[in-house]
């Protein structure tokens, strides 16, 4: 029977287990003196060697010839564990054996002597599966075990054991194993088994098994079961990944707004029968490098890339801002969620967020109104002239009677005076008073402010905006509900929907809240402020 190549290849001794250096030396230190704990507790992700340096332990605690901190091999004691002959080393698994009665059955039994071996060993893979009242069984088992049982538990998920637990354990953090020492082992295992394979293919495995030693074998086993040599493409085939360098073209063309590309890239994941979910999350891994570029200086330390791929990702980076690659992180996150809880509409999900992508201006979240107030305060600060709504052409319009411009205007005129003015009339604007004219786009921004502060909504709903000669927006209000308003993110939000409204850069301070009703004066109208209120609303 064929044995698959991650058994075959599973480490015997401490020597063979790589990358985990950090915790073989302090076990072979402590088989040398035979100085042993009463329990161990192995965690970390998948594949790193948690159950592999568990068996090793098995062993080395009961090997009769100890041969530098490793267990011989040759002893009768290594020879049952390795067959599994020998009931003093019992392994179970926490997922399917849960329950308060699998551990009874250890308890009541850890108090007898071992039959043949030193040490009766417990291995409880997946410890963390256990219910309460399972580990109110284990506690005191472990807290005052009998001299000839060792109980070795390991986890991928230290953060659902009971602190009682672990504080009695001897605890061990297995990393993830790095990239050239996983090259290194495929390579190794491949020449083995007269496997051919290249180095850049080799790399490819190894990144893709993100730090696990076992989906590294594994995947290397798959890729050889076409019998040919292996290569990046066979890698890439194998896993249904599109590859880097077409990651790389998706993402030149979302910068570019190349539509035609995109939907051709979607339309070729659909029809090959490929995940676009992998194809999604190699999508998002391209993102999370650009943005270390773009964020990190020396940002070849936090990159797993050839020199090659390292150049090609700078290059590509300088077509994106930071702000924009944080909106197109966001975006490519929701989408997928939005995936993974779909069915059959995966395909439509991906090119509407295309579509967004490419064009912030449909998208109302906070990550695409920082974007477009970046490109406005970018042109700014270059001395680019920002499109203004007074530049924009007239509309044609029938002709109609001359009429007094001066006069006409004179009848709209609204002034900030100093004094408060009982009585509305004709009078003419002091030197002291202020000139402004009515903000149509504020009802459009305070109802963006719905999906910041629900709670502030209703008091904006009851204000009014002028712009003054200054350019800055004046609010006027009533003074009840300024602490829910006169704060600094309802300020940021408002001056990022003018900024998109009124085509112009609106800072929060820009945004002035004016109180006294009283001081407002109307220079052509005989009634008071309800008239004002009138030819506001006209």
């Amino acid at each position: 029977m064929h044995q698959a190549l991650y058994r075959k290849w599973r480490p015997r001794t401490f020597s063979e287990v790589c990358g985990q250096e950090h915790i073989t030396s302090i076990l072979k230190q402590e088989a040398t003196e035979g100085r042993f704990n009463h329990a161990y507790l192995f965690c970390g992700s998948r594949g790193t060697g948690k159950t592999t340096c568990a068996k090793i332990l098995s062993k080395v605690v009961n090997c009769e010839n100890v041969v530098n901190g490793d267990p011989c091999g040759k002893c009768p004691s290594c020879l049952a564990i390795e067959n599994g002959s020998t009931t003093d080393v019992l392994e179970m698994d926490a997922a399917s054996n849960n329950g308060v009665d699998n551990i009874r059955d250890i308890r009541d039994e850890v108090v007898y002597s071992p039959s043949f071996l030193k040490y009766r060993v417990y291995i409880v893979d997946e410890v963390h599966m256990l219910s309460n009242s399972a580990f109110n069984a284990l506690l005191k088992t472990l807290e005052e075990p009998p001299s000839h049982a060792i109980f070795i538990l390991a986890t991928t998920e230290l953060h659902k054991l009971p602190a009682t637990i672990v504080s009695r354990c001897q605890r061990f953090e297995f990393r993830r194993i790095a990239t050239d020492i996983l090259t290194s082992r495929i390579k190794y295992i491949a020449d083995q088994e007269k496997i051919a394979i290249n180095d850049d293919a080799a790399r490819l495995i190894a990144r893709y098994s993100q730090g696990g030693m076992r989906d590294s074998i594994s995947l290397l086993e798959l890729c050889a079961s076409s019998g040919e040599k292996i290569d990046v493409h066979a890698v890439n085939e194998t896993i249904g990944s599109a590859g880097r360098e077409r990651m790389m073209d998706v993402a030149r063309a979302i910068a570019d707004k190349n539509f035609e590309f995109l939907f051709g890239e979607i339309d070729a994941v659909v029809t090959s029968s490929k995940d676009i979910t992998v194809f999604w999350q190699d999508l998002i891994s391209l993102y999370r490098d650009l943005l270390v570029v773009k964020t990190v200086k020396e940002s070849a330390k936090y990159l797993d890339l050839t020199d090659f791929e390292a150049k090609a990702l700078s290059a590509l980076a300088e077509k994106f801002s930071r702000e924009m690659l944080i909106y197109h992180c966001r975006m490519l996150e929701e989408a997928l969620y939005s995936m993974q809880a779909s069915g059959a509409v995966k395909r439509i999900i991906a090119e509407l967020c295309f579509v967004k992508m490419c064009d912030d201006t449909l998208s109302t979240s906070n990550e695409a109104l920082l974007l477009r107030l970046s490109k406005l305060e970018a042109r700014v600060a270059s001395g680019v002239p920002v499109k203004s709504l007074q530049d924009k052409p007239e509309q044609k319009k029938e002709p109609v009677k001359e009429v007094d411009t001066k006069a006409e205007n004179e009848k709209k005129a609204v002034t900030f005076t100093q004094e408060p003015v009982r009585e509305i009339k004709k009078a003419p604007v002091s030197s002291d008073a202020r000139s402004v004219k009515p903000l149509k786009a504020w009802s459009e921004a305070v109802q963006t402010i719905q999906s910041v502060d629900k709670g502030a909504y209703p008091f904006l709903k009851k204000t009014r905006a002028y712009i003054g000669e200054d350019n800055r927006i004046h609010v006027l209000n009533d003074g009840f509900g300024l602490f829910a308003i006169d704060r600094p993110d309802i300020k940021s939000a408002l001056a990022a929907a003018l900024s998109r409204y009124l085509e112009r850069s609106v800072m929060p301070s820009d945004i002035i809240y004016e109180q006294d009703m009283g001081k407002i004066r109307l220079e052509d109208d005989n009634s008071d402020l309800d008239a004002f209120d009138d030819f506001m609303n006209n």
